[in-house]
């Protein structure tokens, strides 16, 4: 199986540079979501001092027209401190710090979602909007094809694979257990992972969050989990449907609730937001991956626990249908529901936003209010 020509460094060597004293100054990784809306990049600087809080960040700039993200002529963009983690690479003292894009104007740049996703939030933040999210994704070699495939056909098929144990199951663990520790080091509030149905596939889930903290922590797990496998020398695809054929394709379930639902007779409330969705489905579908809607019309075709993408549906226990209420909240009548339509390479800060303006604001239509 192909991996990268990083990956044959020898680690020993780099522990012992890394193993050096650094003095009083910190390292601190600034991350940001690029042009595509669904790939992030990384540099590092150096301060004097450890932040205690983000605010004490400053803030940076980087080359848009190399991110696509501004031309070449007006390239310079801006990097705003908003989310602080420690770093699970450098280890303490060291930082990793999730940014805000703005353009030369200090307007946001257009794959920043989270600058309209912080606001809904605020205007909400008194019925205490919950999320997790179940972010699936597939282990590639550098070639692109899945890792532990046979080079020249396909494994078994599916069946045996989903939370499976053992070497002709699992395919990765040691990628997933690095990653969970990882997040777990930073502060990312991971709470579970497991084999998913097609060979080579993971998930991890991370919640409970609430209001921004949802997009923050999952874009920094992603950015963990990038980086895990870069030192594995392999690809972590948030790819909805990395291949195609009979194999299950790669989605951001969004199990999402407000302090009524979590309340005594919550169902009541949880039925009506269903319901003012039921009626919003095309503006779901266009904020739920990158490419509006394109990219999920590869995954969500009524096949392979999916739902079709022209049709709402919404089901108790019903892992084909667009919301699902699990069997536990239909008996005890509160809880949250499964929004399982977005995609694996969905903005979680798209998607939660989306959830808010159509369940808690009550917008209708297919365009966003402007607030």
């Amino acid at each position: 199986m192909a991996t990268s020509a990083s990956a044959q460094l020898s680690k020993v060597v780099k522990r012992q540079y890394l193993e050096l004293p650094q003095g009083d100054k910190v390292q601190a990784m600034y991350i940001w979501i690029d042009g595509t809306g669904d790939g992030l990049r990384c540099k590092t600087r150096t301060l004097d001092s450890e932040p205690k809080s983000v605010e004490e960040l400053p803030e940076w700039n980087f080359d848009g027209s190399s991110t696509y993200q501004s031309e070449g002529s007006n390239s310079d963009m801006y990097l705003i401190p908003s989310a602080m983690f420690r770093d699970p690479f450098r280890k303490d003292p060291n930082k990793l710090v999730l940014c805000e894009v703005v353009k030369y104007n200090r307007r946001p740049a257009e794959t920043n979602h989270r600058v309209t996703c912080r606001k809904v939030m605020q205007m909400v933040e008194g019925q205490n909007p919950w999320f997790g999210m179940e972010q699936e994704y597939t282990i590639l070699g550098t070639d692109g094809h899945p890792f532990g495939w046979p080079s020249n056909g396909f494994p078994g098929p599916q069946g045996p694979y989903y939370c499976g144990v053992g070497a002709d199951k699992a395919y990765g663990r040691d990628v997933v257990e690095a990653h969970y520790r990882a997040c777990l080091y930073a502060g990312v509030k991971i709470c579970g992972t497991n084999a998913e149905v097609m060979p080579a596939q993971w998930e991890f889930q991370v919640g409970p969050c609430e209001g921004i903290d949802m997009g923050d922590h999952l874009w920094v797990a992603r950015f963990i989990l990038h980086r895990v496998c870069e030192d594995f020398g392999v690809v972590a695809s948030f790819d909805p449907k990395p291949i195609p054929g009979n194999w299950n394709g790669a989605g951001c379930h969004t199990n999402f609730s407000t302090k009524e639902m979590r309340e005594e007779g919550g169902l009541k409330y949880i039925e009506e937001c269903i319901e003012k969705l039921s009626k919003r489905h095309n503006y779901h579908i266009r904020a739920y991956d990158p490419k509006g809607g394109l990219d999920n019309a590869r995954r969500l075709t009524g096949r392979h626990e999916t739902s079709s993408i022209h049709e709402f549906s919404a089901g108790v226990a019903n892992r084909g249908a667009s919301i699902r209420i699990p069997r536990s909240v239909g008996q005890e009548k509160k809880g949250y529901f499964e929004d399982r339509r977005p995609s694996a390479n969905c903005d979680p800060y798209a998607v939660t936003e989306a959830l808010i303006r159509t369940c808690l604001l009550d917008e209708e239509g297919d365009e966003p209010v402007d607030y």
